[in-house]
């Protein structure tokens, strides 16, 4: 039950995406950063904890799981290290996902040779 969970919750968010892609003037960037923001504000009130342990990796490998893990991480960090920890925490929370896109589209850029349209 928890693949179907979180093959449903993570097909839901990725079809709100291509709704908004395809029948709103919003670009993508503008799209995405609005679902890490809706990730850290349903974090902030709450909802999206128990939305994670419900849909698993459904809801926190989308946009909005990014956004989410960035505010417990500074929720985390400031709570160690006050106030600096609004700066440090979010980064250090999804640092290893960032590595990982960071080095994975390298790769692809060396293996695909992208061109600009």
């Amino acid at each position: 039950m928890n693949y179907l969970n979180a093959f449903w919750v993570g097909g839901l968010i990725c079809a709100i995406g291509q709704i908004l892609i395809d029948k709103t003037k919003l670009t993508p960037a503008r799209i995405l950063v609005s679902f890490v923001c809706i990730g850290a504000f349903l974090s902030l009130v709450g909802v999206y904890k128990p939305f994670v342990e419900y849909a698993g990796a459904g809801a926190s490998v989308p946009i909005l799981g990014f956004g989410h893990s960035l505010f417990q991480g500074i929720v985390k960090s400031i709570e160690e290290d006050g106030f600096i920890g609004i700066l440090k925490g979010g980064l250090a929370a999804v640092s290893a996902g960032l590595t990982a896109v960071i080095l994975f589209g390298f790769l692809a850029g060396l293996i695909f040779k992208p061109k600009t349209k």
